[in-house]
């Protein structure tokens, strides 16, 4: 389990694939896999899950995640669902303690927030779609909605793909560029003709450093080159495996809000 710095007292992690009971299978998700829309059996993934939480040192705690489809919505949490009836969304907030929010990726990029002092957390799954529909923004948005204030704000952008390993084609540069010629910083040339390698990471922080938050950490951590402590969807692809595990980026608020 890693940790951001600039979220030192907020009880986080951004899990690894090292721990859980899953072995391969059908494809790469030997592990701690937390997936539920894997082809890994639900027992692995419950069990996994747990695992996950009792590492966080909050073991009894709800932990809830969402039917990520790659969007800027985002929803809050007040009490907890079964995973089936997860809701559709791509960021979640909560203001109540004991709720673990917990972020699924294998590649995309988990954000987690926290104001300490209104006693609000986040947590966004933001992959090129959802960051560019502005998935970060609308979490902060709805983390100011209950209370929090973005200068109280800390943010961590955990493991995900990185510029090295993300390849991209002539239509994904143009449209960005389209968009916003400053996008160019994001975007190095590739070996291969009339590609790009895009840096996912980079911006998704320079987004979240327009909002005038506390902080802004980013691990730099390649999911798609580290199948040692990673699982990855490019990787999976590229190597032809019919599919693979996900990471979960977990933060739990503990203690309600400073009066």
């Amino acid at each position: 389990m890693l940790t951001a710095s600039n979220l030192n007292g907020v009880r986080h992690g951004f899990f690894t694939r090292k721990g859980g009971v899953s072995a391969d299978g059908i494809g790469d998700m030997d592990g701690l896999n937390c997936g539920f829309g894997s082809d890994d059996s639900s027992e692995n993934v419950a069990e996994n899950r747990r695992l996950a939480v009792a590492r966080l040192g909050v073991q009894g705690c709800d932990l809830v995640t969402a039917y990520q489809v790659h969007s800027a919505k985002v929803v809050r949490v007040t009490q907890a669902w079964a995973h089936q009836d997860a809701p559709q969304v791509d960021a979640m907030v909560t203001g109540e303690s004991g709720m673990v929010l917990g972020i699924l990726t294998a590649d995309c990029a988990p954000v987690l927030f926290a104001d300490r002092t209104a006693g609000i957390i986040g947590a966004a799954h933001a992959g090129w779609r959802g960051a560019r529909a502005g998935v970060v923004e609308a979490c902060i948005a709805e983390m100011v909605a209950i209370g929090a204030r973005p200068s109280n704000i800390d943010a961590a952008i955990g493991p995900c793909i990185a510029q090295s390993s993300y390849e991209v084609g002539p239509e994904f540069y143009q449209d960005f560029i389209d968009e916003d010629a400053a996008h160019d910083d994001f975007f190095k040339t590739s070996t291969r003709p009339g590609h790009f390698q895009f840096d996912l990471s980079g911006y998704i922080e320079r987004r979240l450093s327009r909002l005038e938050l506390a902080s802004v950490a980013a691990l730099g951590v390649d999911t798609c080159g580290d199948p040692e402590r990673f699982y990855s969807y490019r990787r999976c692809t590229l190597n032809g495996e019919k599919d693979y595990g996900r990471l979960l980026s977990a933060i739990v608020l503990e203690q309600p809000a400073l009066k």
